[in-house]
């Protein structure tokens, strides 16, 4: 009855899907993505093309659905690949309790909490500058200027989507060279975002999920306004990289 492609993602029990929509509905760049009540959903371009998908819960089964609209199903693995690690899906909650079970503080948190999954991210650019945006201002401000960088430079999402998911996340080279103050940025903060995109462009960072965490924080370090903190938090999110502090 749609375009929409279904694919169920399966994951371990238990699983807090409800406290991973919460995380991200604190954060959604409106236009790019949207939380709802049946589940996640967000613009997407792939292999050069633009669409979108929603990831929800299947009524009692340990499985999340995810509707894909996409006109290439040769990148329906990449695509499932990158939701699944967004959703931490591959994670085993049983292996993680038997190995926090004896510590003072992780192990009651565990059971308070049973199902906890880390929060990762669609795309590692477009996570690394919501980082940036983020440094030493809150979670809602943050999210302001996101909206304000995705509404100003990013393009139309053509693919048909719904409005809250209309507009596609600029890319690289999009914000390599963009007078970003004119959104409310900082000039360092500005200056930092266009040394993130143009360093993407020249392929000095990269957000291959295979590289090793001090490869990946060294290259970030490397560049003006970045710290270890930042770096650490976005090969936490965006690379799924389990060492990361």
């Amino acid at each position: 009855a749609t375009d929409a492609i279904v694919l169920r993602l399966p994951w371990r029990a238990p699983f807090d899907f409800a406290q991973l929509l919460a995380f991200h509905a604190r954060r959604v760049i409106p236009g790019v993505e949207a939380v709802t009540q049946l589940g996640y959903r967000r613009s997407i371009i792939v292999d050069g093309e633009p669409g979108w998908f929603e990831v929800r819960a299947v009524a009692r089964e340990p499985a999340l659905a995810l509707h894909l609209h996409h006109p290439r199903t040769q990148a329906l693995g990449t695509i499932a690949v990158r939701v699944r690690r967004m959703f931490d899906l591959d994670a085993d909650p049983r292996e993680l309790r038997t190995a926090f079970a004896g510590d003072g503080l992780l192990g009651p948190l565990i059971k308070r909490w049973p199902g906890q999954r880390l929060p990762g991210a669609w795309d590692g650019f477009e996570l690394a500058v919501r980082a940036v945006l983020g440094q030493q201002v809150s979670v809602a401000a943050a999210r302001t200027l996101a909206a304000r960088v995705a509404a100003a430079y990013g393009q139309p999402n053509p693919a048909n989507a719904p409005a809250d998911v209309a507009v596609l996340f600029p890319t690289a080279a999009q914000l390599a060279q963009a007078p970003l103050e004119a959104q409310g940025l900082t000039r360092a903060r500005a200056a930092t975002i266009r040394s993130l995109a143009q360093a993407v462009v020249e392929g000095r960072v990269a957000f291959r999920p295979e590289q090793t965490l001090g490869d990946f924080v060294d290259s970030l370090v490397a560049l003006p306004g970045i710290g270890a903190w930042t770096a650490h938090y976005i090969a936490m999110r965006a690379l799924s990289q389990p060492d990361a502090f």
